[in-house]
């Protein structure tokens, strides 16, 4: 399984890399720098406000799926017709929802026509994802490969269209950008649907209450993990600009977004290795067959990511916003200067909360393969709590920096509540060489971040040999191991 879970995270990242910088650098990001900060804030709250909602869109079930299909594939043509019929249903419910909460939250028409739109989005985005969990779960990673990147790349070439032509980039519109993602959203779902639909010898839909109903419950817990950690991954934003007076908090919104991009797009590595790893230790965890090894190569994986990333913040983070948001053309330079300022204190606490969500991916992924959604649930509300203590706390306060404490802290919580109760549950042994080398690590990639700005080249340049050195730190501590890696590759069975 070690093999498996190698080579197509090589595929899948490989692809991934190829296709979402792109979007994120060069498109998303002359998106929001088209627009200004506080259209896109405006834009930014509502998208957080539809995700808070998604717990009814999905139900659990995109998770339950992949870890029943990967244990049972045989399920798949019998689950299929009737799940279909239900993510319908649950779709009309969630566009209700969305405009009654949204009513009482005092949103006017342009919020509720955005709204509509990204109610459209999440629900071919929440479609999308049950798709391909049906397709992962078979194992068939190569193809959910392709799915995973294929409403990117359709974005990419709307916008792109729209952004290289003078006239529509200097009028560019937000809603331009929410109207290119439900085509992309749009046509792959009707690919990944086209797929399923042979691999499950699909012939008609199933109308079976008692079915549906089953469906339901054996989701419910998944579908309160997924309530749960939306509630405290994405109310940041809704906070933001609620809590604060009307400019001010679209603003602020603004900048937070500026920040949370790119913690988004860090997070978007770590859920790729959750991809492949929950439909994998579901099916190793069936057969009795031991995890250690593959929780500790991914884990090594994904945490010298995150630290690498979130200690280059600490050196660089002023200088990266600069050069990813300019000076846009109807802001005064001081205020210009402040949102920099402000977003580039935000990237960092931020980086440092990505580090407690890398590590959520490996062992929130594990248990929940594991089947343990009490604790796991358990666990998240007591990251929302804290989430939303620190919140109304500090934000009159400290505006979008006191949301980016308030997320540190939640994803810092949830993150070490999760690694415990994994090495209490599979008895992993407690190797001090291994912790005394990520502590190594952690302390030699500082020294590296410290010592490369001393070089006086530019800046990318040095960030760049900060994270080379950084690798071969820990080639050199073996928390990346390339000769166990080809030997797993080379010798071991699929």
């Amino acid at each position: 399984m070690q093999k498996k879970f190698l080579t197509n995270l090589g595929i899948l990242l490989f692809l991934n890399l190829l296709v979402k910088p792109f979007w994120i650098f060069g498109i998303d990001r002359s998106v929001q720098n088209a627009v200004g900060p506080e259209d896109f804030g405006f834009y930014f709250s509502i998208l957080n406000f539809s995700f808070l909602f998604n717990i009814i869109l999905d139900f659990g079930i995109t998770n339950f799926n992949n870890r029943n299909i990967a244990q049972n594939h045989q399920l798949l043509n019998k689950h299929f017709s009737g799940i279909l019929i239900l993510k319908i249903l649950l779709g009309v419910v969630y566009l209700a929802v969305s405009f009654i909460v949204g009513y009482f939250a005092g949103y006017d028409s342009k919020q509720f026509y955005i709204l509509s739109w990204v109610v459209i989005n999440q629900f071919l985005l929440s479609f999308i994802l049950y798709l391909r969990s049906n397709i992962s779960g078979l194992l068939l990673f190569k193809t959910d490969s392709v799915l995973s990147v294929t409403d990117r790349l359709l974005m990419i070439i709307f916008c792109g269209v729209l952004l290289l032509n003078h006239d529509t980039r200097e009028n560019f519109k937000i809603e331009w950008f929410v109207y290119t993602q439900t085509a992309a959203y749009g046509l792959t779902a009707l690919i990944a649907i086209g797929i399923v639909i042979r691999k499950a010898a699909f012939r008609k839909l199933n109308w079976n209450i008692p079915f549906l109903v089953m469906i339901l419950r054996k989701s419910m817990p998944y579908a309160l993990l997924v309530f749960l950690m939306a509630q405290y991954f994405r109310i940041d934003a809704v906070i933001i600009e609620r809590l604060l007076p009307d400019d001010t908090g679209k603003l602020q919104a603004g900048i937070y977004a500026q920040a949370f991009r790119l913690l988004d797009a860090a997070i978007m590595i770590s859920f790729l290795f959750s991809v492949l790893l929950l439909p994998i230790f579901s099916r190793m965890i069936k057969k009795n067959e031991p995890i250690e090894d593959l929780t500790k190569l991914s884990f090594s994986l994904l945490f010298t990511i995150s630290i690498v990333a979130a200690i280059a913040t600490l050196f660089y983070s002023t200088d990266i916003m600069q050069w990813l948001y300019p000076h846009h053309k109807d802001e005064a330079l001081a205020a210009y200067q402040l949102r920099i300022d402000e977003s580039s204190q935000i990237f960092k606490i931020l980086m440092f909360g990505y580090i407690s969500i890398a590590s959520t991916y490996v062992f929130g992924t594990l248990l929940t393969a594991n089947g343990s959604l009490k604790v796991l649930n358990i666990i998240a509300f007591s990251g929302v709590v804290v989430s939303l203590s620190v919140n109304f706390m500090l934000v009159p306060k400290m505006e979008a920096v006191g949301s980016a404490w308030a997320s540190m802290s939640a994803q810092s919580i949830t993150a070490i509540a999760q690694i415990i109760l994994s090495f209490y549950i599979f008895k992993f042994r407690k190797d001090f060489r291994y912790f005394a080398a990520l502590a190594i690590f952690v302390g030699g990639v500082y020294g590296l971040g410290y010592l490369s700005t001393l070089m006086g080249f530019a800046w990318q340049l040095n960030l760049v040999m900060m994270v080379f050195l950084s690798v071969i730190l820990a080639l050199s501590l073996r928390l990346l191991n390339i000769r166990e890696v080809i030997k797993i590759i080379r010798t071991e069975k699929a």
